[in-house]
This record gives C-alpha cells, structure tokens and sequence, in this order.
C-alpha cells in the first residue's frame, strides 16, 4: 500500500539535532522526500535518507528564504514543513538575563515565523500544504526556572493558533505538538535520576509529526496536540 507521503517534499528545521534526525528517518521510511535544515554543519555519519543543508541560519530572513528557494527547485514543489529549530535554558526570573528571553524568542519563535513565511508560497501553491511546529507541554504552566523558555514556547503555539485561523480556508494547516520531557542523552544528562522511560520518544513524537502531515489531518488545524508520554 502506498504511503500518503510518498513523494511529498518535506523541510524539517533544526534537523540535525535528536528529534529533527527521528523526524526526517520516520518520514523518509513513510516514502517522503526529506530535506533536514540546520544551522549547524552538516554531521559526520548523517544518514537519513534526507538531502541534508548545513549552515543555514533560520533566524536570519534572508538566508532562510534562499534555503526554501534552493528546495523549490530541485524538487519542484514543498508539502510539508516541520519547525523544530529551537532552543532551551534554564535559569530564575530573579537571576537571569533578559539577553535569555531575547535568545529564546529568537531561537523558538523567530525561527518558525521566518522559516513558515518562506515556506507558504510552495505550500499555498499545492493547495494542501502542512505546517507542524514543536511546542512545549511545559508552556502551559511554567515551572520554576523555566519563565523564558515558557515564554517563548507559549509564542509558537499563539502563532500556530494565528496562522492556522489565516490559512483555514487555502488548503493548509498548521498544528503544535507539545511534549513533555524527550527522552535524548542532554535530557538524561541533566535529570540523571529521572524514570527516562516515563519520557518521550524521539519517533514516537515523529510519528505524531507524520500523522499530522498526512491526508488524515486534512481536517485538523489550529491544534496544540499534547504528547505526554507518562510524565
């Protein structure tokens, strides 16, 4: 049986990191031609099935647009976009930095606005484009220490809710996942005496991603999608 992303051209953000790598191999396994965007340089051993373009600064207008440009013609169209570009720090209201909360903002939020805008036009042009952003559960109710990545999360998800309500009518839809606590090797480091199996997968979100960017979500939009896992 054909998979409803075959052939589909899909962009993932921030994909060279842990989730970014899942969610281009659950893609590429489900038939979609992949492309993984990162700031970093491309990872030595990178093998996902995914064309892989390194060094490209998504906080930056200009270097995203060319980005989303180059994809659009080699592959000839876009489908999907994935924003997982982002970042987190944790530090107290009461001793931290403002430069944090600018930090953040820009890496979470900034990142997707840009990154979705220079998208839209391939995806508007197919009639039946999809956007899927990584939220935060933890922006709902932020903990102690965790106001400016909380802030700035709760950003992504009023910006999914203001795009999906301009693009309910074009045939795209946009939607937040919103996990808990990812079970990657930063995450154990810092939480050594946590019960990691009451985290989130890396494709077990991914696999969320996938569902969101199928046919079966066409009528799905404007959603922050809770993944909690056992947390």
């Amino acid at each position: 049986m054909q998979s409803q992303l075959e052939s589909r051209v899909v962009v993932v953000t921030g994909g060279f990191g842990v989730l970014g790598r899942a969610v281009g191999a659950e893609l590429a396994r489900r038939g979609a031609q992949v492309v993984l965007l990162d700031r970093a340089p491309q990872p030595a051993g990178l093998d996902e099935g995914a064309l892989a373009l390194g060094g490209v600064d998504l906080a930056d207008k200009a270097a995203g647009a060319a980005a989303f440009d180059a994809v659009v013609q080699r592959f000839g169209r876009l489908d999907g976009l994935v924003n997982v570009a982002g970042g987190f720090s944790w530090e107290t209201v009461a001793d931290g930095s403002i430069d944090t909360w600018d930090r953040l903002y820009a890496m979470n939020v900034r990142t997707a606005v840009l990154a979705s805008q220079a998208a839209l036009p391939a995806l508007l042009k197919n009639g039946a484009g999809r956007i899927v952003n990584v939220g935060a559960l933890g922006a709902v109710q932020a903990a102690m220490g965790m106001g400016a990545y909380a802030a700035s999360k709760a950003g992504v998800a009023r910006f999914t809710e203001a795009l999906s309500e301009e693009l309910k009518d074009k045939g795209v839809t946009v939607n937040a996942v919103l996990p808990s606590i990812l079970d990657t090797p930063t995450n154990r480091a810092d939480m050594p005496s946590a019960e990691f199996d009451r985290w989130v997968q890396p494709a077990a979100l991914a696999a969320v991603v996938a569902f969101l960017l199928s046919d079966d979500a066409a009528s799905i939009t404007g959603a922050l999608l809770p993944v909690r896992g056992r947390v």
